[in-house]
């Protein structure tokens, strides 16, 4: 029990450290999240191995909430996505479309302060986010202004309900509760969301809750969780493969196919009216790559954005088909889905992960335990950004980041591991 113990407050004690560390904001911040990374990866291989009771857990769990509340009122340090958040918010206030201007346009000329738009990322560029991110967005605006303690407020109660959600389907599944520790403590997590303040965080409860209700047949109310997870972020359909081969007649199939989408096109329907919601989205999608595994060994081949991007497009839709069609049982063809999205996109910023993880205490699985640890080191490039002015991706540090992952992916999928406690469950 000691190593556990012992590793759970190097956890800590590194995320913490963040608050007294004499360095530059954004090496204070690399050094803490890869020392926790580390400590991580020695919690879970004692996680593995000790059963705990759940008073232990509950404890552990209290413990990893407060401190992200430590960083309620600490400026994000590495990404500055939250000003676009609130920017988005005090537009959508003010009663005009979000989607219609881009931050720097005259027409919202009169909405500029000292800290917004001016701390807003490309603010040539109108907003890419989904319609029930823009009403957290007007939500949080409304609490706190231009502070940041609303949304890492709202972000800290959607943890919270992600982890709630988790230790319900861990039990659920009768799986040792004790794993959903693999998602308390996360030092990605918390650097993410408590620090950073990402809208997937968002998303991750309304994922959790959703794959509970599927669980227990309650399938309409759980595609429509899964329907406003795509309305955070659409990482959640390549889960619709999955489910749709899942059921086992064509009204079921058409139901999981379709009500999401439904439910995703409803909320956009305020939006369309009066402008193009997908504008800048169809510009990042074309354009923008970042951390990409199979997107990167290619795309150094054929040095072709747009075909790389295709093919790596058509490689992802073929190995969710195929692990969808598979034997495998259903939690291991969620998170092999998210995985393999993840390995093909072009854009993998750290936070993106976050939906692994969510997948993580009912997956138990190395190489996302690995994965969630070792893109820490994306936090060099973010160095050579804030205190040079260059964005660039390390070769190495790119390596180190992947090759674990892939390697420990392939030797699971090639050993076919089952997870034998959801089989009574009639989810296979």
């Amino acid at each position: 029990m000691m190593p556990l113990v012992l590793s759970l407050a190097l956890i800590a004690a590194g995320a913490l450290s963040l608050h007294v560390l004499p360095l530059h904001p954004i090496v204070a911040y690399t050094a803490a999240f890869m020392s926790s990374s580390i400590f991580f990866l020695v919690a879970a291989y004692h996680i593995f191995r000790k059963d705990l009771p759940d008073s232990y857990v509950y404890t552990v769990i209290g413990i990893a909430l407060i401190v992200r509340l430590s960083f309620m009122w600490t400026a994000p340090v590495g990404s500055d996505d939250l000003w676009r958040y609130y920017w988005d918010g005090k537009v959508q206030a003010a009663g005009i479309n979000p989607y219609a201007h881009a931050p720097n346009s005259a027409e919202l000329k009169h909405l500029s302060t000292v800290t917004i738009p001016s701390l807003v990322n490309h603010p040539e560029m109108k907003t890419i986010y989904f319609p029930l991110s823009e009403w957290i967005f007007y939500t949080a605006y409304m609490m706190s202004g231009e502070s940041a303690w609303g949304i890492k407020l709202l972000l800290l109660l959607s943890e919270a309900l992600a982890i709630w959600g988790l230790l319900l389907l861990t039990k659920r599944l009768d799986i040792p509760r004790r794993f959903v520790l693999f998602y308390a403590v996360c030092p990605m997590l918390l650097f993410e969301y408590a620090i950073d303040a990402h809208v997937d965080g968002f998303g991750l409860p309304l994922l959790v809750f959703s794959l509970l209700f599927y669980v227990d047949k309650r399938k309409l109310l759980s595609m429509l969780l899964l329907g406003l997870s795509l309305s955070i972020k659409p990482t959640a359909l390549v889960l619709l493969p999955v489910l749709f081969f899942a059921e086992t007649d064509w009204r079921s199939r058409l139901r999981v196919a379709a009500v999401p989408l439904l439910t995703l096109a409803v909320l956009f329907i305020p939006y369309v009216l009066s402008a193009n919601p997908f504008e800048s989205l169809s510009t990042f999608t074309k354009n923008w790559t970042f951390n990409g595994f199979v997107f990167n060994v290619l795309n150094s081949y054929f040095e072709n954005n747009q075909q790389t991007r295709l093919i790596c497009s058509i490689l992802l839709a073929a190995a969710v088909l195929a692990l969808s069609l598979s034997k495998r049982q259903l939690f291991d063809k969620l998170y092999y889905a998210v995985l393999f999205l993840l390995l093909f996109s072009p854009v993998v910023h750290p936070w993106y992960v976050g939906w692994l993880a969510a997948l993580l205490p009912v997956a138990r699985r190395w190489s996302g335990l690995v994965y969630v640890s070792t893109l820490s080191l994306t936090c060099f490039t973010y160095i050579g950004y804030q205190l040079r002015g260059v964005w660039s991706e390390e070769p190495m540090m790119w390596l180190a980041e992947y090759l674990p992952v892939v390697v420990l992916a392939g030797m699971e999928l090639w050993r076919a591991q089952e997870l034998k406690p959801a089989a009574h469950l009639g989810i296979e």
